[in-house]
């Protein structure tokens, strides 16, 4: 836990705004977790959630606001559920409780097998809450309505799933009470030429999580409280105690040869439906001091600190207080080499709202009633600029002193004469569109420990890029790389922002100067404040087309609010221009991006590095030039888009491999039906009127013409296990299933014959960052060479031809060709010092080019495509919006695995919806999950999702990257869809009643 200083505090439930020293007497308090008589001695009004933590351990209820926002922390109190961060422990005296840890009982529970089999859960720190409330649900209404099921679920966020395949496992719950997993759900419509399934059932231990260490036992529940160590043992750190669990399911395990294209029970699930799995601040070592962050509480200002050594002499308990002053490296961290410029603790002065200063050490108890108002601290407020245009005005105040008028960087893509092609075309259009802030609002704040091992430090938290954060922490603290040691946790969603580091220097420099382990979790309230955003935008463009309706020129222009410092700004500045285009032949053409400094929140990675912005400035004239020119809007789309043989706006030829038109044609037959629905209901409605929307998107997967390799380890035991180093962050997507997938079918072996490594810096290779969209396609790839490179190892030992088969039994690899076999035994071999036999480890980076002045060049190696569809009704009175039906076709190559590809389209629409219609980040205001909105189960409608699989053949067996793309053309396609309803397009994004309301206003009031 992080307090700030009172004036950036978080409005608090009212057990914890007592002040200090009131409530402070213990009182035993009995009462029943699980069935199991409990007594705690804790002070009556600590919350329940912490006493489930801390006292008993039980930390598959979670903790994200501690303010009864989220409902990650809900628990069953005599069957009902409750947020147990609102509940003072008193309150449950000789009550019976229940935990996501009591709901399987020796096996999974039917609603637990069903989240599995629906794949319902994704990073998992949602999921015990839902498992928990549903359950309450089902034991009144076995066979539950959609609506029962939203009205249930309702007090619960999730930021991953969009809810579709949660809503779907509980109403189908039923079918899995007395056997194992249903048949697999439909994984939606396929287009492709063939797909090959081979399922086989198979019932037995499922393969160890990635952050198991390699163990082969099961994650099993606790029906009871158990101790837990003080501290991890390497492999493994911080994360489950095994017990044995009966599992009646059916994993879907492929037989060999199989596993791409099928939907296996995702690898790393049991642990996410049984509150087994560890997220960052579920393993804390008993001994560690707890640590406090004292940040800014103001925009711009400097500060003097007071007589910090008297204050701690004051307050029983604190161990020490850390300034900049402690720091024994370079005060500098950045996720872009070049631009770095953010110090872990401010010195002198703080440039945003939310900035750390200093840190506070102590005892557990000791911080958790430490009272920060009297922190010896002098603020002095200084001007600030909170958006481009007062940043880049004459004399505003620099942020940084090296980078005049605030501009941090700039992308540029130029082709053609684009305004020569603009002053010949039939017909053109031109508008703006400003966006605003976007949370990126994980359900889980950021957590984690530290502690020395040796003269080695290790950090164990939640990441998505452990490798980047090793080096940026070892700078930070003066440590030489190999003596810095990242133990990814689990990572309870992070669509970007896990990329930057934030507590690990932090945690690190405690651990260090004092030697003792050293514990942080943020508050809700400062995880929003210090973390990145999406970037606002403020985008004007206009776009030319012919008579025919060809487009001829564009030119697109946008300033992309970064923050006061650097982030992922140059990213986005980049990606923009090469992306603004959508994926349509533009002949003439020209953009450029801006990112610009301000002292507002830090703007970073987000699901799509400033492409969603883009797509709506650009998807909006589309709809707008289709009207002009009296076409369709789909139609106009196909006569425009990318095909194979096309060249890009940066010149890139493609050669094979575009799937755009492919996702266009998919959607014609929904396009007409959604058009005649809406022309039918609009002739009966005054008040309400049906609106369709159409967008599309493209999306270069990796880096930007930017070195970016992955590399994977994989290699055959004594033992006959097939070990593999995945290295790739899982943050819910599905890169631990999907990776060894890919490598189970290029090795040639079964899927079940798998254990996983961590992305633990101290086991693994380096498979990059978990963002981009790269993890399936780079990764992959490198475990496709992976697995192929082990396979040819043991057919050249062997000596037999490619064609040869192989097969595990036992501690033995079996060799067939033909009517010939032969049998090697693995334990009679030499073993090298990972414990392999046989081992391979390829690297892969995909081949792109530079681009030159002009922005010409191969940005990408591979591209991904898709078309969304938005059907919604409006209210023209209140300006409220319905939404009716969400249809999705994304071209993803190859689905490697079609129920998570599908789970992420739905996550990703979801987050759409929010960006469309109701997320706006405003600093000081929406810092809390209660202010600041997000979509609920009730407002994501049914989702369509149609898989079209156009391989590329860069990509492991085709198939391309998907996490940013299923985001992008949702927002546009919305707003489509409320202009094609009321006529009017909202400009300022998102799109809320009030802002509806004032464009139909303005549109009455013309004449």
């Amino acid at each position: 836990m992080s307090p700030v200083l009172p004036q950036v505090s978080e409005a608090l439930p009212d057990l914890d705004i007592i002040p200090p020293g009131l409530g402070l007497e213990r009182a035993d308090i009995a009462f029943k977790v699980n069935g199991a008589a409990v007594s705690v001695n804790v002070p009556p009004l600590r919350r329940l959630s912490q006493v489930l933590r801390d006292e008993l351990r039980l930390t598959g209820t979670k903790v994200g606001c501690d303010a009864g926002d989220c409902g990650a922390c809900t628990v069953l109190v005599d069957g009902d559920p409750v947020c147990a961060c609102l509940m003072p422990a008193a309150s449950v005296a000789g009550a019976s409780v229940t935990t996501v840890e009591g709901l399987a009982n020796g096996r999974l529970s039917a609603l637990q097998s069903s989240f599995l089999a629906h794949g319902a859960a994704q990073c998992g720190i949602c999921t015990p809450a839902l498992l928990v409330a549903a359950t309450a649900l089902l034991e009144k209404r076995p066979s539950p309505t959609e609506t029962e099921v939203q009205d249930a679920l309702g007090g619960i966020l999730c930021r991953c799933t969009g809810y579709r395949k949660i809503i779907a496992a509980v109403m189908n719950a039923e079918q899995f009470s007395n056997a194992g997993a249903a048949p697999h759900p439909p994984a939606g419509v396929r287009h492709s030429e063939s797909q090959a399934i081979g399922f086989r059932p198979l019932r037995g231990p499922l393969l160890t999580s990635p952050l198991s260490g390699g163990e082969k036992g099961l994650a099993a529940t606790l029906a009871t409280p158990s101790p837990r160590p003080s501290r991890g043992e390497g492999k493994g750190e911080g994360q489950r105690q095994h017990q044995s669990l009966d599992l009646a399911l059916d994993r879907r395990m492929p037989v060999s040869g199989h596993a791409v294209g099928s939907s296996p029970i995702r690898l790393d699930g049991l642990p996410k439906v049984t509150g087994d799995e560890k997220f960052g601040g579920d393993s804390f070592p008993s001994d560690a001091l707890a640590v406090l962050v004292v940040r800014s509480p103001h925009y711009h200002a400097g500060f003097i600190f007071g007589d910090i050594d008297g204050w701690v002499k004051k307050h029983p308990g604190i161990s020490g207080v850390f300034t900049a002053a402690d720091i024994p490296g370079k005060n500098c961290f950045g996720v872009i080499g070049p631009f770095a410029d953010q110090p872990a603790l401010a010195e002198g002065f703080a440039r945003l709202r939310g900035e750390a200063v200093a840190l506070v050490a102590g005892e557990r108890e000791a911080i958790l009633d430490l009272d920060l108002s009297d922190f010896p601290i002098r603020w002095t407020e200084l001007p600030h600029v909170l958006d481009v245009g007062e940043a880049q005005a004459e004399g505003a105040v620099l942020i940084h002193d090296n980078r005049p008028t605030n501009l941090l960087t700039k992308g540029f893509v130029e082709r053609g004469d684009p305004e020569a092609a603009l002053a010949s075309a039939a017909v053109t259009v031109s508008g703006a569109i400003d966006t605003s802030y976007v949370e990126h609002a994980y359900i889980e704040p950021e957590a984690g420990h530290a502690y020395m091992d040796g003269d080695t430090l290790v950090v164990v938290a939640c990441t998505q890029a452990p490798y980047m954060d090793r080096d940026d922490t070892a700078k930070v603290l003066g440590l030489a790389v190999d003596k810095v040691r990242i133990v990814p946790t689990a990572t309870g969603g992070g669509f970007g922002s896990k990329l930057d580091v934030s507590l690990q220097p932090l945690i690190g420099l405690v651990a260090l100067r004092t030697g003792r382990p050293a514990a942080l979790a943020y508050t809700r309230s400062e995880s929003m404040m210090s973390t990145t955003k999406r970037h606002p935008a403020e985008m004007k463009a206009t776009i030319g087309a012919d008579a025919d309706g060809r487009v001829t020129g564009m030119v697109f222009e946008g300033d992309f609010n970064t923050g006061p410092y650097a982030s992922w700004g140059p990213t986005v500045a980049n990606r923009v221009p090469v992306h603004a285009s959508g994926p349509y032949t533009t002949p003439n053409y020209r953009a450029e991006g801006r990112a610009i400094h301000t002292h507002g929140p830090i703007s970073g990675a987000f699901r799509g590095f400033g492409v969603p912005q883009a797509t709506i400035m650009q998807e909006t004239l589309y709809d707008e030039l289709a009207d002009k020119l009296g076409m369709d809007r789909l139609d106009f789309r196909l006569r425009n888009c990318l095909r194979n043989g096309s060249e890009t706006v940066t010149g890139q030829h493609l050669e094979s491999g575009v799937g755009i038109a492919e996702c266009l044609e998919a959607l014609r037959p929904h396009w007409v039906r959604a058009e005649a629905d809406a022309d039918v209901f609009n002739s009966t409605h005054a008040d309400i009127k049906r609106g369709v929307g159409l967008a599309s998107c493209w999306y270069g997967c990796g880096n930007t013409s930017l070195p970016n390799p992955s590399t994977i380890r994989v290699g055959i035991a004594a033992s006959g296990d097939v070990i593999l180093h995945q290295g790739a962050v899982d943050i819910g997507q599905g890169s631990n299933t999907v990776v060894t997938q890919i490598c189970a079918d290029a090795l040639g072996l079964p899927l079940e014959n798998f254990r996983l490594k961590s992305a633990d810096t101290a086991i693994s290779p380096d498979a990059g960052k978990t963002s981009a969209s790269r993890q399936t396609f780079v990764t992959g790839k490198a475990a496709e060479k992976a697995g192929r490179a082990l396979r040819e190892t043991i057919l050249r030992y062997a000596n037999v031809s490619e064609n040869a088969s192989l097969q595990l039994d036992g501690s033995a690899i079996l060799i067939l060709e033909g009517d010939a076999a032969r049998r090697i035994d693995l334990a009679s071999l030499d073993v090298d010092a990972d414990g392999f036999v046989f081992r391979a480890e390829e690297t892969y980076d995909p081949p792109t080019l530079p681009l030159d002045a002009k922005g010409q060049g191969k940005p990408y190696a591979v591209y991904g495509y898709g078309a969304q569809i938005a059907e919604l009704e409006v209210d023209l009175k209140l300006g409220t919006v319905k939404l009716i039906k969400i249809t999705a076709a994304h071209d993803v190559g190859k689905a490697i695995n079609p129920l998570l590809v599908e789970g992420q389209i739905e996550g990703g629409i979801a987050q759409g919806i929010g960006m469309a219609l109701m997320e706006e980040y405003i600093p000081g205001r929406t810092e809390n999950l209660h202010d600041y909105l997000i979509p609920t189960i009730g407002d994501v409608p049914p989702i369509e999702t149609i898989l079209v699989e156009v391989p590329d053949p860069e990509g492991p067996f085709g198939a391309k990257g998907l996490g940013e793309h299923v985001l992008i053309p949702t927002a546009p396609a919305i707003l489509n869809a409320i202009r094609h309803a009321t006529g009017v397009l909202v400009t300022k994004i998102p799109a809320t009643p009030t802002r509806i309301r004032a464009a139909i206003r303005e549109k009455e009031a013309r004449p």
